[in-house]
């Protein structure tokens, strides 16, 4: 079994803490930066050259420096809800912590703060952020899907009006335009269509290395790469899609587990049982992942973080604010609104030959159980927990590693 972690999510981790060192420098020298949720439409951020920092990138970094429970706890002083969305909700109670606890120094306070209506919750969240001196929100409206198309990861990449439909399109495309006004008002930088179609070619590029690398992985036995490897080396070079860095990053990925494969690298050598992990990574404990090796045998093959971006971020056409709806409108569906989700992740579990999946569900993920349905209905076995993948007291609570044994005695076969 090899232990060694994959040469580019070191490199990509590293990037970032340098990346997050120079942009909070260049928040306290003056600049505007945007604090932005995963649905929001960073590649306007980018072509206005405006530094952004990831909602859940941030809660993520919050969590694994085991930061999470005081950050709660200053929500709570302040009144607001410890038990809801913390994913969202922590780095808000980050920016109350004593200095010395802040994680990297701490989050400067952002200028904007810019979301998709993903629900209530979310919502409320970002209009605290709102409330804060200094800071501006910006809402985008979340619409849904009617009908909903058959293998939806065909026909997203060009199709996507008959993906999506025109109404949601053309709704999302006035907003982004209008969020293109509001930033530049505020900021007194200019917009350019040219540069925003270069950094969409880009996003492109990169997405094509993703879709190469979950191609190479689905069809590779053993197993190569763990998913808490892939997960940040897919994921940094996400934050900073557009750029040439992160079209190389993912060329990197790929040419590293390339190279696994090729030399026969095994992360389980006694590989009997293939997983799927669905749902957030579990920030505060991703060992998690590695501690079914050596009882049973058992390997995670899948996390939606490389899949997505190989079959969800692609968009190709002339007009480039109209291919930035198109990449965004339907994001939250593709990932969690049934059927949308659940015959994605029916196609990648049979594409990976997994044995069995464990899907972490959160509170605001809509519809779980129609996923779950799916993929037995497949003849895939699943245990469904019940967790914030971020907040270390509901991952203890949920008693996360044990139940994943028992599942795996009881439901999940070994391999011939």
């Amino acid at each position: 079994m090899t232990t060694d972690r994959l040469g580019s999510a070191v490199a990509a981790t590293r990037h970032q803490k340098d990346w997050f060192a120079q942009t909070t420098e260049r928040a306290r020298s003056g600049e505007p930066i945007a604090l932005v949720n995963a649905d929001a439409p960073h590649e306007i951020l980018r072509a206005l050259d405006i530094p952004y920092v990831v909602t859940q990138w941030w809660s993520s970094i919050i969590a694994a420096k085991q930061a999470g429970p005081a950050a709660m706890e200053r929500l709570v002083a302040r009144g607001l809800p410890d038990f809801s969305l913390q994913y969202d909700a922590m780095p808000l109670g980050e920016q109350d912590l004593p200095a010395e606890q802040r994680p990297w120094g701490g989050l400067p306070a952002p200028d904007f703060a810019i979301a998709e209506r993903s629900g209530d919750v979310t919502q409320k969240i970002f209009e605290q952020w709102g409330e804060r001196p200094g800071t501006e929100t910006f809402l985008l409206s979340r619409t849904g899907a009617d009908p909903v198309p058959a293998r939806w990861w065909e026909l997203v990449p060009r199709d996507w009006e008959t993906a999506f439909g025109t109404d949601r399109l053309d709704l999302l495309q006035a907003e982004l335009e209008e969020l293109v006004a509001w930033l530049e008002e505020r900021t007194g930088r200019r917009f350019d269509t040219g540069r925003l179609a270069e950094i969409m070619a880009l996003g492109n590029e990169q997405a094509e290395w993703n879709r190469r690398t979950r191609d190479l992985i689905a069809t590779a036995r053993p197993t190569p790469v763990m998913v808490n490897d892939t997960m940040p080396a897919v994921m940094v070079p996400q934050w900073h899609r557009g750029t040439q860095w992160a079209v190389d990053a993912a060329r990197s990925l790929y040419e590293d587990v390339a190279a696994r494969v090729e030399a026969g690298h095994a992360v389980c050598t006694g590989e009997r049982r293939r997983l799927m992990w669905i749902g957030r990574g579990l920030w505060t404990d991703l060992a998690m992942y590695r501690r079914f090796h050596d009882e049973f045998g058992a390997v995670f093959v899948w996390s939606m973080y490389l899949a997505i971006a190989a079959d969800g971020y692609p968009r190709y056409g002339d007009d480039p604010m109209r291919a930035l709806a198109a990449r965004f409108v339907g994001f939250t569906d593709q990932l969690y609104v049934p059927p949308w989700s659940s015959d994605w992740y029916v196609k990648e579990a049979l594409g990976h030959g997994v044995d069995g999946v464990v899907h972490l569900v959160a509170d605001d993920t809509p519809g779980p159980g129609f996923i779950t349905e799916a993929l037995e209905a497949a003849g895939i076995p699943v245990l469904e927990i019940r967790a914030n993948n971020s907040d270390a007291r509901s991952v203890r609570a949920a008693r996360i590693p044990e139940r994943i044994a028992e599942f795996l005695s009881a439901r999940v076969p070994e391999r011939s």
